[in-house]
């Protein structure tokens, strides 16, 4: 289909800019669902002529797609198991109860969990045991679930697949899965450290529950949250060999996301196998009904319009103009990236923003003097983004999830009381991780 105009290349950028303005705009009133949103928008590029459909197409990343509909099937099969319940609640019994142990436990198992599930699912599946713990031992169930949205958010800036930034970082530059471990997972580590000190200092001393209160806790039967062993042990062996996969990805020529699908097809194989066909079926849709599509389409959408953005030139320009107000520093880059990057996830979806900063830092690296020089660069991007969610109640999925379900069981968080916890929790993990920076990069 020819474009309706011959729009010149400065009405290109114009559109596309406006185009990338409006998305913004209605992702943050949320008055349309986002895969609405990116996918009328982008078509509308199309349509104008600021991108051609063979651009369009060249423009999705499918190797994020394949990766995010991967996982997603994985996930969802191994969490019909119990396994992730069960260890909440076997992690809470190790430290026998104790209210202060309890949300410490809580609090890494949430930030382990994220780096390998993504962080909805995480707040899900750990926030109503969470709630059923407290309950038991009569405590204040708040600063639990501050913990767990704060633990989630950082947790799934440790890995590749923790996060879709990281994801879309990672699938733009080739990363492996180890990367992200060797360069971020410490700073995680670090960042989880300081949030635990924080949380036991101001909410420690209040945390008391009486002996009966912790049998209750204690007499919980951990195994009864196993709900298929058979199902358990074969959805750890084909994620153990998916993890091990992305590791070893670069070394195998494979990518992240062909080494995930062919992992959910196993899985699929697995917990369909030897029943009968009607069945197999029936279990198939229910797994595939559970991919999230929204986030799917969500993404096909964004591509195609920051490829309108870059192919009109926009980003070539917007990546000299940030060379000439850094000099060219990558010091200064690092740490406005950071910084910028926080502030804009603390508001907004760190999606379209770390997508439109992709291509933008990608046509500063020949300048800037290449790939290499330019990587704490891109590490920033990434803690920036992630750690940015943190900021307020809606500056990620996971937060906005977790006031749903706190909103249900009567125990509702109050958008201005949660930033008295989340600015400082996000400005700290922000120092902290603009001094892991510092020390990796540049002593």
């Amino acid at each position: 289909m020819p474009p309706l105009t011959n729009l010149t290349p400065f009405t290109n950028q114009t559109i596309a800019l406006m185009a990338m303005g409006l998305c913004y705009l209605l992702l943050f009133t949320e008055k349309l669902n986002r895969a609405v949103i990116t996918t009328m928008l982008a078509s509308m590029l199309i349509i104008l002529g600021v991108i051609t459909q063979q651009q369009a197409i060249a423009a999705i990343d499918f190797n994020t797609l394949s990766l995010l509909a991967g996982m997603m099937i994985i996930i969802n099969i191994t969490e019909r198991s119990g396994i992730f319940q069960y260890v909440a609640i076997w992690g809470t019994q190790k430290v026998k109860a104790d209210p202060a142990r309890v949300m410490v436990v809580l609090a890494i198992v949430t930030a382990v969990f994220s780096a390998f599930l993504d962080n909805v699912t995480t707040v899900l599946l750990i926030v109503p045991v969470s709630l059923q713990i407290t309950q038991k031992l009569e405590v204040n169930p708040y600063p639990y679930l501050l913990i767990n949205i704060f633990a989630s958010n950082i947790g799934g800036t440790a890995t590749l697949i923790g996060d879709p930034p990281n994801i879309l970082i990672g699938s733009a530059l080739g990363l492996s899965f180890t990367d992200f471990l060797l360069y971020l997972t410490p700073a995680v580590i670090l960042i989880m450290m300081a949030l635990i000190v924080l949380f036991l200092h101001f909410w420690g001393p209040t945390m008391k529950a009486s002996p009966e209160n912790k049998a209750l806790v204690m007499n919980l039967n951990a195994k009864d949250a196993i709900t298929d062993f058979h199902l358990l042990h074969k959805s750890l062996a084909i994620l153990f060999t998916v993890i091990t996969g992305f590791v070893l990805a670069e070394h195998i020529g494979l990518e992240n996301g062909f080494i995930a699908l062919l992992g959910a097809a196993l899985l699929l194989l697995l917990y369909t196998f030897k029943k009968p066909h009607r069945e197999s079926d029936e279990k198939v849709e229910n797994i595939l009904n559970h991919i999230d599509w929204t986030t799917i389409f969500f993404f096909t959408g964004l591509f195609i319009i920051v490829g309108a953005l870059e192919t009109s030139g926009f980003l070539q320009q917007a990546g000299d103009y940030f060379i000439k107000l850094t000099n060219g520093s990558i010091k200064k880059s690092v740490f406005i990236i950071l910084g910028g990057s926080a502030v804009f996830s603390a508001v907004v979806d760190n999606i379209p923003f770390v997508a439109t900063m992709i291509p933008t830092l990608k046509a500063m690296e020949e300048s800037i003097g290449g790939r290499e020089v330019m990587m704490p660069v891109w590490w920033a991007l990434s803690l920036g983004a992630c750690l940015g969610g943190n900021g307020t109640l809606i500056g990620a999925s996971a937060n906005v999830i977790v006031a749903g379900i706190a909103a249900r069981e009567n125990r509702p968080i109050n958008f201005l009381r949660f930033m008295i916890w989340s600015i400082p929790v996000m400005i700290i993990s922000i120092l902290f991780a603009a001094l892991y920076l510092y020390l990796s990069f540049f002593i």
